[in-house]
């Protein structure tokens, strides 16, 4: 069962474990903001496993709806755990960066305390601990800066306005490693396939906190650049170069949810767990943007 198909990563996810039966309800049968009706809808799927990417990601807007984001990203997935606990099922769950307040000087480790500073990451973080709490088989998998080719995500906004300004500012005081969505689901894709047919088992033993990111680091700002570089191998034209990209501090450009400075999360858990290569965010991004320059319906 395989929620938020139509979102970003859950797109990526259908494409990729393809080879499965998925069962993709869509909202008229599973409305995330009414937690009540979940688990129903479970048992009426009866799933081998649950995948959760859907949530509410709005970071800003969340500081002013807080209680529909508590309801998708911490009551639904508590209805969803608490589900896959009674019928004795596995959860995959997608989490955030932004359970951390990014003070840390070193990439953040699945043991290091949360601290959320903002809606978004405080309901994300209660949203984990519901699931630990439930008992069910998990896999809580915490990823970062996502992007890809369907939805809407910081690469294609940059490439949008390239094409519409003479000049950008973006800041550049914030670091992490942005991560595709084809990354994710293919990670995901290979720990499934550890189990060897043996799912539930295989998660049992495995169960725990991951970070799922590409390898590397980058500001805001030098992600930006990169990709207004790379816009003529897309053939976009741009009105600006990257010497057009300003880079500006965190300070300088307000919002209504605050950011954490270090996103950066280490993956050694995870590529020592399941025998993983991931790859570096720079790598990653030139392939997704090799698969849209061989199709320009992408962007």
């Amino acid at each position: 069962m395989l929620t938020g198909a139509t979102g970003q990563v859950g797109h990526a996810l259908a494409e990729t474990l393809g080879g499965h039966t998925l069962v993709m309800p869509g909202r008229d049968a599973l409305d995330l903001s009414r937690p009540d009706r979940i688990a129903s809808c479970v048992e009426r799927i009866a799933p081998d496993l649950i995948i959760n990417p859907a949530a509410y990601t709005a970071v800003d807007k969340a500081e002013a709806e807080p209680e529909l984001a508590r309801l998708i990203n911490t009551e639904a997935v508590r209805a969803l755990a608490q589900a896959a606990a009674l019928h004795g099922i596995g959860l995959v769950h997608f989490s955030t960066d932004y359970v951390f307040d990014g003070t840390k000087e070193e990439a953040y480790r699945e043991s290091d305390p949360t601290c959320p500073i903002n809606v978004y990451g405080r309901t994300k973080r209660d949203g984990e601990s519901a699931i630990i709490d439930s008992g069910c088989a998990f896999w809580i998998l915490r990823t970062s800066w996502v992007y890809g080719r369907h939805g809407g995500n910081f690469m294609k906004t940059i490439l949008r306005l390239a094409q519409e300004r003479d000049a950008l500012c973006v800041v550049n005081d914030q670091f992490g490693a942005p991560t595709s969505d084809e990354v994710i689901a293919q990670t995901l894709r290979q720990m499934l396939e550890a189990g060897k047919g043996r799912i539930t088992e295989h998660m049992r033993a495995s169960t725990g906190i991951y970070h799922l990111t590409c390898g590397g680091q980058t500001s805001w700002h030098a992600y930006a650049c990169k990709l207004v570089d790379a816009m003529p191998s897309l053939g976009l034209v741009s009105r600006m170069s990257s010497r057009d990209v300003q880079g500006i501090a965190s300070a300088a450009y307000p919002t209504a949810a605050r950011r954490p400075a270090n996103s950066r999360l280490h993956t050694d858990k995870l590529r020592h767990t399941f025998h993983l290569d991931l790859p570096h965010w720079a790598e990653a991004l030139d392939q997704c943007l090799a698969l849209m320059a061989s199709s320009p319906s992408s962007h």
